[in-house]
């Protein structure tokens, strides 16, 4: 689930909510799962180049007019280097640590061909090569595409030229079990990657600009990253908004959150929330409390808990909220900032089955 925040609208959130109490933001990071999912006996996997080889590979232009305030514009496209992009894979998952061997088989199986193609794997080629290196299933890489779009344009005001090349990549994957005469799934994958410079004439920027070759070099050890997250599970940094100050408790409870001492926080906010008789101040403690059962992993109880407080935040900002108008966010910012919280929590609980599944070949240590 990614997301993109605005900068400008989250201090400018912040600035309103903060106006009149006090609050902070912590990291958090948690597991996502990924798309694919491994039963835990598959612990040990080769990743293989299954792609013919392109010596005289180089790239293919086409034509492409310029577009409004571009100066020049071309694209062009290539096979990239499947050695190169085998290595990436398997370094890039060797690094998760997810599966106990990651080992390469980067010569190309179909070397001895005339022209590019894409074959699969045939059942007695899987079980010989998974007998071979001493692995239980195989990633074969089957295609590489890459597409390349060299722009310059004029920046009026700065009198600079902008050089860019975007590259799109497009690996498509294979995954094999030598018990299975099909591969078990096929990854059409794709992402992009790009290179700018500047410079004060568009003689100069054509010069300043990646080569080709260096290009399609990167462009290919990119492609190595792309699948990574597709197959297995990764860790992702958030940001939690927490209730800092309107009591002593509150307060301290704060300086151990710093600390990340939560058990020395949690019955600090949950005094506040039994003995306090303002709504604002259960509300603050009731979404703190469950920040805390998220850190503690326990997401449906996080989830009751900041129901809780959405609930509050609508008595405590019931005021600005109209029936027929239309309610701005500038006037009830503790409710936005409970119902996106509870919306991440929502997310997280319909994952958490996955991971869970996904991590169990850990003993859920994770």
């Amino acid at each position: 689930m990614a997301r993109v925040y605005s900068l400008t609208f989250a201090s400018l959130f912040l600035l309103i909510l903060g106006g009149c109490q006090s609050l902070e933001q912590i990291s958090i990071d948690y597991l996502k799962p990924s798309e694919m999912s491994f039963p835990a006996q598959l612990r040990k996997v080769a990743i293989v180049n299954n792609m013919s080889d392109t010596p005289d590979n180089k790239l293919i232009p086409e034509k492409k007019p310029a577009e409004e305030g571009e100066a020049a514009s071309a694209v062009a496209y290539a096979n990239g280097d499947p050695r190169i992009t085998t290595e990436s894979l398997a370094e890039n998952l060797a690094a998760r640590n997810y599966f106990d061997e990651v080992m390469i088989c980067d010569s190309a199986l179909r070397a001895n061909d005339n022209f590019p193609r894409e074959n699969t794997l045939s059942q007695e080629e899987v079980r010989k090569i998974t007998s071979d290196l001493g692995v239980d299933f195989i990633i074969a890489l089957e295609n590489l595409q890459i597409k390349a779009e060299k722009t310059i344009s004029f920046i009026f005001g700065y009198d600079v030229y902008r050089g860019v090349v975007d590259a799109k990549v497009y690996p498509t994957l294979r995954i094999y079990l030598p018990d299975r005469a099909r591969p078990m799934t096929t990854l059409h994958l794709q992402d992009s990657i790009f290179w700018d410079d500047y410079a004060m004439s568009s003689e100069q920027i054509v010069g300043r600009l990646i080569p080709d070759a260096e290009m399609l070099r990167q462009a290919s050890d990119f492609a190595g990253s792309i699948p990574v997250n597709y197959l297995v599970p990764n860790w992702h940094t958030d940001t939690r908004t927490l209730y800092a100050g309107g009591s002593v408790q509150m307060r301290d409870a704060m300086v151990y959150a710093r600390e990340n001492n939560w058990d020395k926080a949690y019955p600090l906010w949950k005094t506040v929330y039994d003995e306090s008789k303002s709504e604002k101040k259960k509300m603050r403690a009731a979404l703190n409390i469950a920040v805390y059962y998220e850190m503690k992993d326990s997401l449906a109880t996080a989830e009751e808990w900041a129901t809780k407080a959405q609930k509050l935040a609508r008595e405590v900002e019931a005021g600005h909220i109209g029936e027929t108008e239309a309610v701005r966010v500038e006037d009830v910012p503790n409710l936005y900032l409970i119902s996106q919280y509870i919306a991440e929590l929502k997310q997280r609980n319909i994952e958490w089955p996955k991971i869970k599944l996904q991590m169990s070949r850990f003993d859920d240590d994770f």
